[in-house]
């Protein structure tokens, strides 16, 4: 190579002068930044590929925590409109057998041609019992029956009262409360306005949390006294009774023609996965 064109020549033309550059060395050499890059970019594809493919499987497999609402509502107890009065109500009247009776005759010294009913045999006194007069019917015991007469003096057999429910509340009403479009619709009410992540987000574990909301409905339809009867804790019995409180107003529960007060029992069922 001439002298004047060593300070302008690159090195490897310098190395290689006078040797075989189409060899392969002097083409390995002069592309070798180039390669380098190339590999270094398709590393860098690579390790992108992978780090995007592990988020798409990591949000593909991530599952929601999901929320059970009971749709049947359970009836806890009823309250009467304690502006009206309700009938009390009387007991079933007890089946009644007549039990088989002699008349009891007193006894009393006298000539036999006056006897006009003479007194029972021994045999018709046995399994009988002993009543003011005669009546046919089943064996009895051989005791004397006390006389038919009530508290009154009357002489009437009547069944006795039934007290009424010291809470004032009865068994059942003629038609229950119901939340405005139905039981469907209160479902959707209570999924859609339910926080089903908060157990996730307070750091509950994997499990059910039920909640059972106890809730007055008056006979105007209003929602109170809400109260969670159970606490699973990690925020769902103040949250489902935060949305219980904020449902709107309901038709009230009907009996004898009237509205009437009436509790109702909810459920709700959170799911951690």
């Amino acid at each position: 190579m001439n002298r004047e064109f060593i300070s302008t020549a690159h090195v490897l033309d310098i190395i290689f002068d006078g040797r075989n550059k189409a060899y392969g060395a002097y083409n390995l050499r002069k592309t070798y930044n180039l390669r380098i890059g190339y590999s270094l970019l398709g590393t860098a594809a690579v390790c992108l590929l992978l780090y995007f493919n592990t988020l798409y499987k990591s949000g593909a497999n991530k599952v929601i925590p999901q929320m059970f609402v009971d749709p049947e509502i359970t009836i806890s107890d009823n309250l009467p409109d304690v502006n009206k009065p309700l009938p009390t109500p009387l007991a079933p009247k007890p089946q009644s057998v007549q039990v088989k009776t002699v008349q009891f005759i007193i006894p009393r010294i006298i000539e036999d041609k006056q006897v006009i009913d003479p007194p029972p045999t021994t045999e018709q006194i046995t399994n009988t019992t002993i009543d003011s007069h005669t009546v046919d019917g089943v064996n009895g015991d051989g005791t004397v029956a006390p006389p038919a007469v009530n508290s009154n003096g009357t002489g009437v057999d009547v069944a006795p009262k039934v007290k009424g429910d010291d809470s004032g509340g009865f068994v059942g009403v003629q038609i229950e409360a119901e939340f405005p479009s139905g039981k469907d619709a209160w479902k959707r009410f209570l999924e859609r306005n339910l926080n089903n992540e908060l157990p996730s987000d307070e750091g509950a574990p994997v499990g059910l949390y039920t909640v059972v909301v106890s809730f007055m409905v008056d006979k105007e339809g209003r929602v109170n006294e809400v109260v969670a009867e159970n606490d699973p804790q990690y925020g769902t019995a103040k949250e489902a009774v935060r949305v219980i409180k904020k449902g709107p107003v309901w038709k009230p529960a009907i009996q004898n023609g009237h509205p009437v007060a009436y509790r109702v029992k909810q459920s709700i069922t959170f799911v951690v996965n």
